[in-house]
Protein backbone atom coordinates (compact mmCIF):
# COMPACT_ATOMS: atom_id res chain seq x y z
CA UNK A 1 0.00 0.00 0.00
CA UNK A 2 1.25 3.40 -1.09
CA UNK A 3 1.90 6.15 1.74
CA UNK A 4 -0.89 7.80 1.81
CA UNK A 5 0.44 11.44 3.55
CA UNK A 6 2.78 11.29 0.61
CA UNK A 7 0.30 10.26 -2.50
CA UNK A 8 -2.09 13.17 -0.40
CA UNK A 9 1.04 15.97 -1.05
CA UNK A 10 1.76 14.98 -4.38
CA UNK A 11 -1.95 15.23 -5.17
CA UNK A 12 -2.30 18.52 -4.35
CA UNK A 13 0.52 20.16 -5.73
CA UNK A 14 -0.33 18.63 -9.16
CA UNK A 15 -3.68 20.11 -8.31
CA UNK A 16 -2.17 23.48 -7.62
CA UNK A 17 -0.29 23.30 -10.84
CA UNK A 18 -2.77 23.13 -12.22
CA UNK A 19 -5.07 26.10 -11.48
CA UNK A 20 -1.28 28.27 -11.62
CA UNK A 21 -1.93 29.87 -14.95
CA UNK A 22 -6.12 30.44 -14.32
CA UNK A 23 -4.62 32.53 -11.10
CA UNK A 24 -1.75 34.46 -12.18
CA UNK A 25 -3.77 35.64 -15.42
CA UNK A 26 -7.00 36.65 -13.66
CA UNK A 27 -4.33 38.22 -11.13
CA UNK A 28 -2.50 39.96 -14.35
CA UNK A 29 -6.08 41.14 -16.04
CA UNK A 30 -7.35 42.28 -12.45
CA UNK A 31 -3.99 44.48 -12.40
CA UNK A 32 -4.04 45.60 -15.69
CA UNK A 33 -7.45 47.05 -15.92
CA UNK A 34 -7.38 48.72 -12.42
CA UNK A 35 -4.38 50.52 -13.81
CA UNK A 36 -5.40 50.96 -16.64
CA UNK A 37 -8.71 50.76 -17.21
CA UNK A 38 -8.39 48.13 -19.78
CA UNK A 39 -6.72 44.68 -20.29
CA UNK A 40 -5.69 43.36 -24.09
CA UNK A 41 -3.86 40.07 -24.94
CA UNK A 42 -0.88 42.21 -26.01
CA UNK A 43 -0.73 43.10 -22.11
CA UNK A 44 -0.44 40.28 -21.21
CA UNK A 45 1.54 39.03 -23.43
CA UNK A 46 4.27 41.32 -22.93
CA UNK A 47 3.45 40.88 -19.37
CA UNK A 48 4.03 37.26 -19.48
CA UNK A 49 6.69 37.32 -22.22
CA UNK A 50 4.52 34.65 -24.29
CA UNK A 51 3.19 35.07 -27.72
CA UNK A 52 0.02 35.85 -28.75
CA UNK A 53 -1.18 32.98 -29.67
CA UNK A 54 -0.07 31.75 -25.78
CA UNK A 55 -2.37 34.10 -24.17
CA UNK A 56 -5.26 33.29 -27.06
CA UNK A 57 -5.30 30.12 -25.74
CA UNK A 58 -5.25 30.53 -21.90
CA UNK A 59 -7.83 33.38 -22.23
CA UNK A 60 -10.05 30.47 -24.02
CA UNK A 61 -9.95 28.29 -21.09
CA UNK A 62 -10.30 31.11 -19.09
CA UNK A 63 -13.67 31.99 -21.09
CA UNK A 64 -14.82 28.05 -20.53
CA UNK A 65 -14.18 28.78 -16.53
CA UNK A 66 -16.01 31.41 -16.40
CA UNK A 67 -13.45 33.86 -15.13
CA UNK A 68 -13.81 36.37 -18.49
CA UNK A 69 -15.30 37.40 -21.38
CA UNK A 70 -13.91 38.63 -24.47
CA UNK A 71 -14.34 39.07 -28.17
CA UNK A 72 -12.50 39.66 -31.42
CA UNK A 73 -10.61 42.46 -31.09
CA UNK A 74 -11.80 43.85 -27.57
CA UNK A 75 -10.68 44.19 -24.41
CA UNK A 76 -10.52 41.19 -21.47
CA UNK A 77 -13.05 41.31 -19.12
CA UNK A 78 -13.16 39.49 -15.98
CA UNK A 79 -16.30 37.70 -14.65
CA UNK A 80 -17.31 38.75 -11.02
CA UNK A 81 -16.12 34.90 -10.40
CA UNK A 82 -12.51 36.04 -11.85
CA UNK A 83 -12.43 39.03 -9.93
CA UNK A 84 -13.10 36.94 -6.69
CA UNK A 85 -9.94 34.39 -8.32
CA UNK A 86 -7.96 37.62 -8.47
CA UNK A 87 -8.60 38.77 -5.52
CA UNK A 88 -7.99 35.57 -3.32
CA UNK A 89 -4.74 35.46 -5.41
CA UNK A 90 -3.92 39.42 -4.43
CA UNK A 91 -4.33 38.50 -0.92
CA UNK A 92 -2.28 35.09 -0.64
CA UNK A 93 0.40 36.72 -2.81
CA UNK A 94 0.42 39.80 -0.68
CA UNK A 95 0.64 37.75 2.47
CA UNK A 96 3.50 35.68 1.58
CA UNK A 97 5.31 38.61 0.27
CA UNK A 98 4.45 40.69 3.33
CA UNK A 99 6.02 37.46 5.35
CA UNK A 100 9.37 37.30 3.43
CA UNK A 101 9.92 40.68 3.79
CA UNK A 102 9.41 40.22 7.71
CA UNK A 103 12.14 37.87 8.10
CA UNK A 104 14.26 39.80 5.94
CA UNK A 105 14.53 38.50 2.11
CA UNK A 106 15.43 41.22 -0.06
CA UNK A 107 12.94 43.07 -1.88
CA UNK A 108 13.56 41.59 -5.58
CA UNK A 109 13.73 37.81 -4.01
CA UNK A 110 10.65 38.16 -2.21
CA UNK A 111 8.85 39.27 -5.23
CA UNK A 112 10.27 36.45 -7.52
CA UNK A 113 9.62 34.04 -4.39
CA UNK A 114 6.00 35.30 -3.46
CA UNK A 115 4.89 34.78 -7.12
CA UNK A 116 5.94 30.45 -6.70
CA UNK A 117 4.78 29.72 -3.20
CA UNK A 118 1.49 31.86 -3.36
CA UNK A 119 0.17 28.98 -5.54
CA UNK A 120 1.02 25.97 -3.57
CA UNK A 121 0.52 27.29 0.42
CA UNK A 122 -2.48 26.09 2.28
CA UNK A 123 -5.22 28.66 4.17
CA UNK A 124 -3.89 27.00 7.52
CA UNK A 125 -0.11 27.84 6.78
CA UNK A 126 -1.26 31.70 4.73
CA UNK A 127 -3.08 32.08 8.46
CA UNK A 128 0.26 31.55 10.23
CA UNK A 129 2.43 33.40 7.92
CA UNK A 130 -0.43 36.33 8.68
CA UNK A 131 -0.27 35.92 11.91
CA UNK A 132 3.62 36.07 12.24
CA UNK A 133 3.96 38.86 10.01
CA UNK A 134 2.01 40.90 12.34
CA UNK A 135 3.85 40.30 15.11
CA UNK A 136 7.35 40.43 13.21
CA UNK A 137 5.87 44.00 12.98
Amino acid sequence: MPNQPQATAHRRTRDDHSTETAEDYVEAAADLIDAAGVCRVTDLAARFGVSHVTVTRIVSRLEKEGLVTTEPRKPIELTAKGRRLAKRCRDRHEIVYRFLRAIGVCERTASIDSEGIEHHVSPETLDRLREATDRLG
